[in-house]
């Protein structure tokens, strides 16, 4: 009878070549589950992740194998090993619809781990991943920090660490700038000989990219690139779309066929990517991720184009020292707050983004409570930007506005609202907010805002897109104003609008205006017909003179 440990090391030469079929086989059938030791439950749990990631079975029977394995091991490599893929096959697992992933636990297995796995970088992104799934801004920055003092990191993970600073009102400005510094100090430098050099030719029109992860049709974002893409200057202006992730092409086309040209680079390693771009000798690279998910963010290191500037996906500076713009408008970066920003800034004279708005014909809502005889609060916002804080301030307001509701929803799983719900039980008020999740056909989606009175928005990092479809749909947004760009987005938003009395100068302040918009019912109803009347005439929607500005700044810096 083969022993584990030598059926392990015959299985590992399958492994090598990629055989899992044959290995999860040789496992199951030739061993029982008391005599695995916790290098073959690792190597079944890997085999089945690898055949099965969209399979929920698969998926769900790894996890387990993982969990044994570190129990049969809990120090050492397949320990370590057993732990990360446990952590990582679990947060897969809660993708899955009606699944019961049990992250107190998860967490509870990192705590009592050797110290030496607690350092290690491949477990410290997969605790983030699992704050990730629970929209826990604070458990992310916690692991993102570990990797960073442990010197372990790739540019990811500074990307995802400034990203989710995003998040915390105690970061200042000054920060953010100094940790931009610190991505810079840390990107690839491509090595001249390997890279197509920037070319003098002057071309016959300004050939201006854009360098996105998200054309991907559904992504929000794309309602404002449509909005230049649409009422450009072509006599003067050549666009080229450069794709990170060109996904669902046939609804990524209303996009797409506006630009000159569209190139996916989402496939090629980095220095064939950057050449790709390089070739095309654009004169101005406008980069639309920042620090968000599937980002470039070495290529502007290297310097893409002969002007690059940063807009819209990621509202901060990047840090970076051949940055050389970012758009703003004067509500965003004041005057003397351009120190805190390594790009120069190109204002705007209105607003920074333009909404294209929706192609039917929009229609004015009664405000909800009249019909419900009580004031329903709302907000679509990502989860992630809920943050406790916020939470608190959102419950106040509740406990405060007598039979008042809030609703609250997003396209993401039921496992982002578990932190939610538990501080609004908490705070007493749990029976007073409805949940809702992933609403597949647009129309549904901006038909819920009919049931909202006034939307709330998220601080310090504010909505942009939830509160334009509000306010599209004749909702009033309250905000807060911020110290920063991502922080005054709703500030810029509602002074565009003449909404300034929307905007509130602290939590406090936040709080007393949700409640005296709830008991002055004329006043509100009032403000309510203003938003609707006049928004679509305003610079939030006023595409052809948002391009107009927008192009006209481009030219002034070629």
């Amino acid at each position: 009878m083969v022993s584990a440990k030598d059926l392990e090391l015959k299985l590992q030469d399958l492994y090598k070549k990629k055989k899992y079929s044959e290995i999860i086989f040789q496992i199951t059938s030739r061993t029982t589950e008391e005599e695995r030791n916790a290098g073959l439950f690792v190597l079944l749990g890997i085999s089945r992740m690898s055949l099965g990631l969209k399979d929920k079975n698969q998926v769900s029977l790894a996890v387990q194998d993982f969990k044994k394995g570190y129990l049969k091991e809990q120090n050492g490599v397949n320990g370590f090993n057993a732990l990360t893929n446990f952590v990582l096959a679990s947060s897969i697992l809660s993708d899955f619809e009606n699944t019961n992933v049990d992250f107190d636990e998860i967490k509870s297995f990192y705590q009592v781990s050797p110290k030496p796995f607690k350092d290690q970088r491949a477990i410290n992104i997969a605790m983030s991943t699992v704050y990730s799934r629970l929209s826990d801004y604070k458990g992310m920055v916690f692991h993102l920090e570990k990797i960073i003092k442990s010197k372990e990191f790739i540019a990811q993970d500074l990307c995802n660490y400034g990203y989710w600073r995003c998040f915390d009102k105690n970061w200042t400005q000054s920060k953010f700038l100094e940790f931009g510094q610190f991505v810079n100090e840390n990107l690839s430098e491509y090595s001249q000989k390997d890279i197509v050099p920037l070319s003098d030719k002057k071309n016959e029109k300004i050939r201006v990219g854009f360098l996105s992860a998200d054309i991907n049709g559904s992504h929000s974002i794309n309602y404002f690139l449509k909005t230049v893409l649409e009422n450009y200057d072509k006599k003067n202006f050549e666009i080229i779309l450069f794709t990170n992730s060109l996904k669902d092409e046939k609804t990524a086309e209303r996009i797409t066929n506006l630009a000159s040209k569209t190139i996916d680079v989402g496939k090629l390693d980095n220095l064939r990517a950057f050449n790709t771009i390089r070739e095309f000798n654009l004169d101005i690279m406008i980069d639309i991720m920042g620090y968000t998910s599937r980002n470039r963010i070495e290529f502007y290191k290297n310097r893409l184009a002969k002007k690059q500037v940063i807009w819209m996906g990621y509202c901060n500076t990047s840090g970076l020292e051949n940055m050389d713009y970012i758009i703003s408008d004067p509500n965003l970066i004041k005057q003397d707050e351009q120190k805190f920003y390594s790009e120069k800034v190109i204002y705007l004279p209105e607003i920074w983004n333009c909404h294209c708005g929706f192609d039917f014909e929009r229609k004015e809502n009664p405000p909800p409570f009249i019909n419900n005889k009580y004031f329903t609060f709302g907000s679509f916002n990502n989860p992630s930007k809920m943050t406790d804080n916020v939470l608190d301030c959102w419950s106040n307001i509740l406990n405060k506005v007598k039979g008042s509701k809030l609703i609250i929803k997003c396209s993401s799983k039921k496992r982002k609202f578990d932190r939610i719900e538990k501080i609004f039980k908490k705070n007493g008020v749990l029976d007073s907010v409805t949940f809702h999740y992933r609403i597949d056909k647009l129309e549904d989606h901006l038909n819920l805002y009919r049931k909202i009175d006034v939307a709330l928005d998220t601080f310090p990092y504010n909505g942009v897109t939830t509160s334009f479809e509000a306010i599209w749909m004749g909702v009033p947004v309250l905000t807060m104003a911020g110290y920063n760009f991502n922080s005054r987005c709703g500030e810029s938003i509602n002074k565009n609008l003449n909404m300034e009395q929307l905007i509130a100068k602290d939590e406090d302040d936040y709080v007393d205006k949700a409640v005296n918009l709830s008991n002055n019912h004329n006043e509100y109803i009032s403000l309510r017909k203003s938003v609707f009347t006049d928004s679509i005439e305003s610079s939030l929607f006023n595409k052809k003179k948002f391009a107009e500005n927008f192009f006209r700044s481009l030219k002034e810096i070629v």
